[in-house]
């Protein structure tokens, strides 16, 4: 489970998904992968799909986390109610949006997540039903997303929030609120992400951050980060096809 690893103290690297196709978790996967983010936000991806989605991952040993499109309780709960491992909420800005994150996901006493039995997660009701709604809490992780110049400005308070599994740092999104799009290598970003690290090592926080190649994942490997997002589905398969055909039209 990728919050057990992540609680060992594991670095876990992963791609986004965008293609609505369970044979890229697959892959994924079978590649060495340690998680893919099924991607409800930016993707093509619903719901109906992402649950075949999941199936393939957990067939692949590869850990399904579901980025939900905004922080709202119904979409929380439908990621981890088809069986998604941890579920990546974007776009968290201050302390009481973390708090209503962390509440969605989480079953009463600790939040307000709906309660139902007959989902995926509980194995259509095969699971038994009191430990069912204990193991969900203790098992499952919440990843939230801050991605602007707010979020950062809130950010010694926002991590003090319980139930955070990992605190993850969107920066294409962070440039942009910063004024410089796209410039996800300038000192500005730098400068936030490497106080994002020092505040999460004092609250004892694992910390995610993208990256747009395996060098970048590399260094912030080194650095202490353990939840490390790698480019797309869609752009690694791009980078691929593009390579083989300049190899092509050079001989």
């Amino acid at each position: 489970m990728l919050k057990e690893r992540l609680q060992k103290g594991d670095c876990l690297f992963g791609p986004f998904v965008n293609l609505c196709h369970p044979a890229v978790m697959e892959v994924a996967g079978l590649a060495g992968f340690d998680f893919a983010i099924i991607d409800t936000e930016h993707g093509e991806i619903s719901s109906d799909r992402a649950v075949d989605m999941v199936r393939a991952a957990k067939l692949a040993g590869v850990s399904p986390v579901v980025r939900v499109y905004g922080n709202q309780p119904e979409l929380i709960s439908k990621a981890l109610d088809i069986g998604a491992e941890a579920v990546q909420i974007p776009q968290i800005s201050t302390r009481g949006e973390a708090q209503a994150a962390i509440r969605s996901a989480k079953f009463s006493p600790e939040g307000c997540r709906g309660a139902n039995r007959y989902v995926r997660a509980a194995r259509y009701s095969a699971a038994d039903k009191a430990a069912y709604f204990s193991n969900a809490n203790k098992d499952t992780a919440v990843i939230i997303q801050v991605e602007g110049k707010a979020g950062m400005e809130n950010l010694a308070e926002i991590i003090t929030v319980p139930g955070i599994d990992v605190l993850f740092i969107g920066p294409y999104d962070l440039s942009a609120s910063l004024g410089i799009p796209g410039q996800v290598e300038h000192p500005l970003i730098m400068e936030a992400m490497n106080k994002t690290l020092e505040l999460a090592r004092q609250a004892g926080v694992a910390i995610g951050f993208f990256v747009d190649d395996a060098y970048s994942a590399v260094k912030w490997k080194k650095a202490g980060v353990q939840y490390i997002s790698f480019a797309a589905d869609v752009g690694l398969l791009y980078e691929v096809f593009k390579q083989k055909v300049s190899i092509f039209r050079e001989e």
